[in-house]
This record gives C-alpha cells, sequence and structure tokens, in this order.
C-alpha cells in the first residue's frame, strides 16, 4: 500500500506537469507565430535597450535559480506557497525551451519537474525523499552554468560591455549580506536590496508572499522602463542632432557643387 502510495505522488506531478507542458507549449507557439505589434518588444525598446535586456535576463535566470537552491539547502520559507509557483512556472519555461532532438535533454525534462512542489499543491504535504532535492539542486546548478555562458557568448557575439556585471554583482553580494545580517528568508532579503537599490527604501513591501513577488515585478519593471525612458529621449535627441547636422552637410555639399559648375563654365 505504501509503495502504492509512493507511486502515484511520483506519478501525479509527471502528469499535471505534461498537461502544463502542453497547454504551454501551445500558448508558446502561438505567441512565436503571432505578428501582432502588441507582442513585440521592438515596439516597446529602443534596440540597444534590447540586447541590455537580453543580458539581464541571463542573470536574472541565474539569480532565480540561486533562489531555489537556497531554499532547498538552507531555508524554509513560512510563504512557501509563491515559491513553489514561482518554481513550477520557472520549469515549465525552462522545459519549453529545451531542444528534444537529443535524449539527453529529454532525460532533462523528467529531471526539472518540480515533484514536490506539485505534490504539495495537490496533497498539501511534502514528498520528502532526499534524492529529489539533491537532483533539483544538481539540475538548479548545471542551468546557472548554462545561463553564464549564454551570458558571456552574447555579450561577445554583440559587442556588448560586461558593466551590467557590476551592477549584478552589486545586488547579489547586498542579497547575500542581507540574507544574514538581517536573518530573513531570501525572498525577504531580495525585496529589502530590490527596494534599497532602487531607492524606496529598505523596508518588506508587501505583507504576503505573492505582494512580495508583486512588489519586485514592479520595482525593477519601474526601473527598466525609466531607463528605456531615458534612453528613448537621448536617442530622439541624437536623431535630431544628427539629421540637423546631415541637412547642414548637403546644403554645403549643394553649394560646393554649384561652385565647381559654375567655375568649369
Amino acid at each position: 500500500m505504501e509503495i502504492f502510495k509512493f507511486v502515484c505522488e511520483l506519478l501525479i506531478p509527471i502528469l499535471v506537469f505534461g498537461v502544463l507542458f502542453t497547454v504551454g507549449k501551445f500558448i508558446y507557439k502561438k505567441i512565436a507565430n503571432s505578428e501582432s505589434r502588441i507582442l513585440n518588444p521592438k515596439e516597446y525598446f529602443p534596440e540597444q535597450e534590447l540586447e541590455t535586456l537580453k543580458q539581464v535576463y541571463y542573470l536574472i535566470m541565474m539569480l532565480i535559480f540561486f533562489f531555489f537552491i537556497l531554499y532547498i539547502l538552507v531555508f524554509e520559507g513560512k510563504e512557501i506557497l509563491p515559491i513553489i509557483v514561482l518554481q513550477i512556472i520557472i520549469s515549465l519555461y525552462v522545459a519549453l525551451t529545451l531542444d528534444y532532438d537529443s535524449w539527453g535533454n529529454k532525460i532533462l525534462f523528467f529531471l526539472l519537474i518540480p515533484y514536490e512542489a506539485i505534490i504539495l499543491i495537490v496533497y498539501n504535504s511534502t514528498l520528502m525523499i532526499w534524492p529529489i532535492y539533491i537532483i533539483h539542486v544538481l539540475i538548479y546548478a548545471y542551468f546557472i552554468k548554462v545561463y553564464l555562458d549564454k551570458f558571456r557568448k552574447y555579450t561577445k557575439t554583440n559587442g556588448l560591455g560586461i558593466t551590467i556585471i557590476l551592477l549584478f554583482s552589486i545586488v547579489f553580494f547586498s542579497f547575500i549580506i542581507t540574507l544574514f545580517a538581517e536573518g530573513v528568508e531570501p525572498l525577504n532579503a531580495i525585496v529589502m536590496v530590490s527596494n534599497a537599490f532602487t531607492s524606496n527604501g529598505y523596508a518588506i513591501l508587501g505583507e504576503s508572499g505573492i505582494g512580495k513577488l508583486i512588489s519586485l515585478l514592479l520595482v525593477w519593471s519601474g526601473y527598466i522602463i525609466s531607463g528605456v525612458g531615458t534612453a528613448t529621449l537621448t536617442a530622439a535627441i541624437l536623431l535630431r542632432h544628427n539629421q540637423k547636422r546631415e541637412k547642414e552637410l548637403n546644403e554645403r555639399l549643394d553649394k560646393l557643387e554649384t561652385l565647381i559648375k559654375n567655375n568649369k563654365e
């Protein structure tokens, strides 16, 4: 009976994740094949800003996986529900982006399944199987390496600077220091650091775990959008200046051509 229960506890997450993956794949293809301007990031961001955001994206994915490792090995959060929901969403997203032509990625799909998170939602109980936790720690560490390699390759290929590493390092080490100095769990620490970094204070904004995640989304979205606004304004000023210079040069060339023509006559 215990063996049957154990098998069910392992099969249920696979089935649930399989359904989520099928639905997610359908939506993912619809978005990828869509020609809607609303879904086109180039409609909102300058090209240079998009390149920088791609760099930031790789670093954020690394931080999220490190975040999950902390919760598995060190911390047992009070507001665990938003963390496991985030774990399911990120695992699903990564599963959707994998190339399943290789057997390695097919195996990786099953290792990515957040068994304990799905079981906690379905059964309202935890699956205390340490091999699964250890496997997830190794998988998350592997994806930290994957996204680090992607960051390096993208930065080198596009000739981008690595100043963003300095920004990330400041946030990351501030997060680690706050984590232990303040004696708070990772979610609270990253909220505190984010608020302090974006000049919103040092308090924990949001009473619930969901509220804290929304606080993070709003803080960093505002920070990025403000940067986009500055970049767009700068680009507009430079464009106007270059257009003015181009017009002046064209007028000079026209005058020069006229003088040459008159001189020949």
